[in-house]
């Protein structure tokens, strides 16, 4: 994913022991057992058990979020004196709001018993960017007048994000006794980084007494009377100022509003079978969650960037961004728009070993709260990734192809051509031709591509490769950087322009050639892994191989020998290709990445599939993809689970620690959907190709909403035949072509 940092793995080590414990994520058994929901919106999340409570626990993901710091630690209701009993939960489809249904437990109110099931009591959690909103509505049934005491139970213990996931800490800031101020009562922590923190608790509706943390509310309910109490969290910090919060109704309306504003730019789809749509809305709910808005201004609603996912990575990740914003290209081109000019921005400028950062470098992480600013951690803005900076440049030229958008590739050609230069300078030190990575310090990350565990590159004796190591699809990324950018070049009709694409075409064939000569290992039928620094190659089988499948690198019989490998069946466990086959060395089902299956990398694989016309291939990791996610709570894929063989009757096993919602994971069944419909937009000659395109056999139609292409809208509907799918246009708005080639 972006960091390494898994129960089992390091998160850049410094070599000892003692770091590799500290830098570990600490997996509670007890969250493995919790059911929870997610809400976010902005840099901010929530992650509720599934009654809408906080549980007062300290080393589990549970609470509420702001840029990195946990401003609430403890939400908990209580109804007559115990908890309320659980009846049911939801996070709505689209993802705005978690709902509960609850009941009060046995109690005795003024001297008269008041049994279970008497009140029931709907709660409403909504976030609006660092504003949670609890709306409880209390209906009574009881036969006649009683005064309901309600308790809220409050605790913000200010921890980093660093902190809750398990790292320890030597010192910590100052906290402050909570404190009624007006209406509201308030947690606050001044950090070491000289930073307060607050978080401001009101309940409206009805009279509230504070006592230390905790708020009594006394309703006074009659037969059949229904009550309404709304409790408002707000998240506040000094070096964020100006955060004024609205009513409540105010800022529920401008998210909703944000909403449909995202709903009308995006492509949506339809089903006959209501799972699959069911899986498909998810996932856009999900990809929307983890966007942060637009900034004021900005022309279009889908102008987002990508936080990684949640409760670990919710932040800008350019390998996530760049990846997640390409296998949702065709269904909202305007992510990828904003995900390019935020990593711009962001794009390194000078050398700082302790950063990993140089000059033209895509940024690997940025990070905010108080272990970030004061250098605990070195990922405030770290660039210790090889592979971000190739896969800029694919997604600009892929951005270009599918929108036309000229005026883009014009803003940003200065840090295209910056990406490369990093390329040919410090991303290939020993000028092999090779890109490499070596940590700069011993605070960064050992391995520096999306297998970033620290162990995840290894030789076929099970020994670590030692660097600088120069990974297969890294090599593919910039074999595939430097096509796109030839492509760009074509289009700006220079002399100049024109030289330049053919350099970078010259270079990218004799990349592809020298990748044959030294990757390939013809006892697997796939490349090797990496090499290390003495250029040996990590014979080991693992699903890199297929990232160079979907950047174009193998020729015919090697892409064939390749697809046939990823589906053998130590690859395919029956729920997707694992990273690494079943009993190569260090192989473990239950590893971050030595075993494990990762939805993101299966999509990757079946866009590769689909570049060599594998469309049996394509067809089988949807099928199998899909599947896992019905089975997985709330219809969504995890960032990855194990990779334990497909039993039947048992559903796919969990990884403990995975990120849910996670955006890449998130994304990856609409770049299986285009791999299977062989869907192509070009935005300049405004026209769509559907080559050959084909439905699972469980699947008999599928319709794609609102397709945007370079101004005007379609909708498709695509039909399942014996040989293939037959596509019709059910509206076009707008002058564009459609093409179905067999």
């Amino acid at each position: 994913m972006g960091e390494g940092a898994r129960a089992g793995s390091s998160y850049g080590s410094t070599g000892g022991a003692e770091t590799l414990e500290s830098y570990r994520l600490h997996a509670s058994s007890l969250s493995s057992r919790r059911r929870t929901h997610v809400l976010a919106h902005g840099d901010t999340f929530v992650v509720l058990d599934q009654s809408g409570d906080v549980p007062f626990v300290v080393d589990e993901e549970a609470g509420l979020f702001f840029r990195g710091t946990r401003h609430c630690s403890q939400l908990e209701l209580l109804v007559g004196g115990p908890p309320p009993f659980f009846l049911s939960g939801a996070v709505g489809r689209d993802g705005l709001a978690a709902t509960a249904n609850l009941a009060n437990n046995d109690c005795t109110l003024d001297g008269a018993p008041v049994p279970h099931s008497t009140i029931a009591i709907r709660r409403t959690t909504r976030l609006c960017r660092a504003q949670l909103i609890v709306r409880l509505t209390f209906h009574s049934f009881h036969t006649a007048r009683l005064r309901l005491p309600v308790v809220v139970l409050l605790a913000a213990d200010f921890r980093d994000v660093f902190e809750v996931r398990g790292m320890q800490r030597l010192r910590r800031g100052t906290a402050f006794a909570p404190a009624t101020e007006g209406d509201a009562l308030v947690f606050a922590y001044r950090g070491l980084d000289a930073v307060t923190r607050r978080t401001r608790c009101r309940i409206e509706g009805e009279a509230v007494a504070w006592e230390g943390r905790t708020g009594r509310i006394l309703l006074d309910l009659g037969p059949q009377e229904e009550r309404a109490v709304e409790l408002l969290l707000e998240c506040e910090s000094d070096d964020v100022p100006g955060r004024p919060y609205g009513s409540p109704r105010a800022s529920e309306e401008a998210r909703e509003r944000e909403h449909r504003q995202w709903v009308a730019e995006r492509s949506g789809f339809q089903t006959p079978d209501e799972e699959l749509t069911g899986v498909l809305s998810r996932a856009l709910a999900d990809v929307f969650m983890l966007t942060a808005p637009p900034e004021p201004g900005t022309p279009h609603a889908v102008d987002r960037c990508i936080h990684a996912g949640i409760p670990w990575f919710f932040t800008v990740f350019g390998r996530d961004a760049l990846i997640t914003a390409r296998e949702l290209l065709t269904v909202a081109p305007g992510l990828a728009r904003g995900v390019l000019r935020v990593l711009a921005a962001l794009q390194g400028t000078r050398h700082d070993p302790l950063a990993d950062e140089a000059p033209g470098k895509i940024v690997h992480e940025v990070r905010f709260g108080e272990m970030a600013a004061t250098g605990e951690i070195p990922f405030g803005r770290y660039y210790g990734s090889v592979d971000a900076t190739p896969l800029y440049c694919m997604l600009l030229a892929d951005y270009a192809r599918v929108t036309g958008d000229r005026a883009l590739v014009a803003d940003l050609w200065p840090h295209a051509l910056a990406a490369l230069a990093w390329m040919e300078s410090d991303g290939d030190p020993d000028a092999d031709g090779y890109l490499e990575y070596q940590r700069a310090s011993a605070q960064g990350l050992v391995n520096q591509g999306w297998k970033d565990s620290s162990d995840a590159v290894f030789h076929r004796d099970g020994s670590l490769a030692a660097p600088p190591i120069a990974l297969v699809e890294v090599q593919g990324y910039r074999y595939a950087a430097l096509v796109g950018m030839a492509e760009l070049a074509d289009g700006l009709g220079t002399a100049e322009a024109a030289a330049q694409a053919g350099r970078w075409r010259a270079r990218a064939a004799t990349l592809r050639e020298r990748i044959h000569a030294d990757f390939w290992l013809e006892d697997e039928d796939t490349y090797a892994l990496a090499l290390d620094r003495d250029k040996r190659p990590c014979a080991v089988a693992t699903s890199n191989a297929g990232h160079l499948l979907w950047c174009g690198v193998p020729d015919a019989e090697r892409a064939a020998r390749v697809a046939a490998r990823l589906l053998r069946n130590d690859f395919f466990s029956g729920w997707g290709v694992r990273t690494l086959a079943a009993g190569q060395p260090r192989y473990n089902p239950m590893s971050y990445h030595n075993g494990s299956v990762w939805p993101h990398d299966n999509a990757i694989i079946a866009a590769g599939l689909r570049r060599y016309a594998h469309v049996g291939g394509v067809l089988q990791l949807l099928g199998a993809l899909v599947q896992a996610a019905l089975a997985f709570d709330d219809r969504r894929l995890p960032e990855l689970f194990c990779g334990f063989g497909r039993r039947r009757g048992a559903p796919p096993v969990p990884y403990p620690v995975a990120c849910r919602p996670q955006a890449w994971a998130a994304g990856s069944v609409f770049l299986l959907l285009e791999a299977a419909l062989g869907l192509e937009i070009h935005g300049a000659e405004r026209r769509v190709v559907l080559r050959h395109p084909q439905l699972p056999g469980w699947l008999s139609w599928l319709e794609i909403r609102n397709l945007r292409v370079a101004g005007a809208r379609i909708d498709l509907s695509v039909l399942r035949g014996r040989y293939g799918g037959s596509v019709e246009v059910l509206r076009k708005d707008g002058d564009v072509e459609v093409v179905e080639t067999r």
